[in-house]
């Protein structure tokens, strides 16, 4: 396992060049990052020239964005695999291409959402200094019975939804020898909330969802915070998620964040100023032998006339300390 990081298109293109030269300058050497438009229109020759662009800043391009966003359905550009509508089976010959094309430019990995509300968060809250913390408090939602385009989506219906999309991609990406990592449901929600139940939020759930077409080619994008939002006790209970996770080869990619709180109600902390103990986890990951980025996420908003690069190279120094504390590479391949 070894340091790295995210950053998806739009974000990426706001930053530009120098930014990635920053991240080799930092010691953060593989990234996520997505190439430029809509990922249904990539070529070969645009992902080729995009990993020739982040290796002339000394990057190796570790994992890409599918067009499964975490964002609400009413932005997915696949959005007919989460309704179930007929134009489903398009979109999943459309996303098997991708995962060919990906594989075929040498990409080991990618990742996607299976999120028909997206990220729902309450005001945000302080933290320390007066960082400014995303918050989720489930009593101060307003919007629980404003459902989407999707309507009504009971546990058993995402199901079957989430099994025909495996049933299919699977397989694929498996004859690719790429990798497909899926990002939780942030956070856990109440059954119903906007009209879905959200069987992606909890251990449970991800468990069920790992041993649907069982490959080793499907797994997670392991998000410890949004995993840690539906525990009643994150310090004690995160371990033992992990070493199931982890010891079944499930874990491709891991959010390394932490957080203040619990189910249905936290906030989004740096990694040193939450309540789950971040050394005995990142002990944990390479005591079952995971092999992928160690990577921030959702870093607490700060003061500054760069606030976003500054937050994320702080939470880069934690990650990279955290390897040489323990005598370990964080610098991968």
């Amino acid at each position: 396992m070894y340091v790295g990081t995210q950053l998806g298109g739009a974000k990426a293109a706001e930053l530009g060049d120098a930014y990635f030269r920053q991240l080799a300058q930092l010691g953060v050497k593989h990234v996520c990052i997505d190439p430029p438009g809509n990922a249904y229109d990539w070529t070969r020759d645009d992902l080729e020239r995009h990993i020739e662009r982040l290796g002339r800043a000394g990057l190796v391009l570790d994992m890409v964005q599918l067009p499964l966003p975490s964002s609400g359905i009413d932005t997915n550009p696949s959005h007919a695999i989460l309704t179930g509508a007929p134009e489903r089976d398009r979109d999943i010959e459309r996303l098997c291409g991708l995962v060919e094309m990906l594989a075929a430019v040498g990409v080991p990995a990618a990742k996607y959402n299976l999120n028909i509300v997206g990220i729902p968060r309450t005001p945000s809250e302080k933290g320390r200094g007066g960082a400014v913390l995303s918050t989720f408090r489930h009593d101060q939602t307003t919007d629980d019975d404003q459902m989407t385009f999707a309507g009504r989506v009971d546990a058993d219906t995402f199901w079957e939804r989430i099994t025909y999309f495996l049933e299919r991609i699977v397989p694929v990406a498996e004859a690719s020898r790429l990798r497909l990592a899926c990002h939780p449901h942030d956070p856990l929600t109440r059954p119903g909330y906007r009209g879905v139940d959200r069987v992606l939020g909890d251990a449970e759930g991800l468990k069920r969802f790992v041993q649907i077409a069982e490959s080793p080619y499907h797994g997670l994008n392991f998000c410890q915070g949004t995993i840690a939002e539906s525990l009643e006790n994150p310090r004690e209970e995160i371990g033992d998620i992990i070493r199931w996770f982890g010891s079944r080869g499930k874990i491709f990619n891991v959010h390394f964040r932490n957080i203040k709180g619990g189910r249905y109600s936290f906030t989004e902390v740096f990694a040193d100023d939450g309540d789950m103990s971040m050394p005995e986890s990142f002990r944990i990951y390479k005591e079952v032998g995971v092999d992928c980025m160690i990577m921030p996420d959702h870093v607490p908003h700060i003061d500054g006339g760069a606030p976003y690069e500054t937050a994320f190279a702080f939470s880069f120094g934690y990650i990279i300390a955290l390897f040489q504390a323990n005598g370990w590479d964080p610098y991968g391949p």
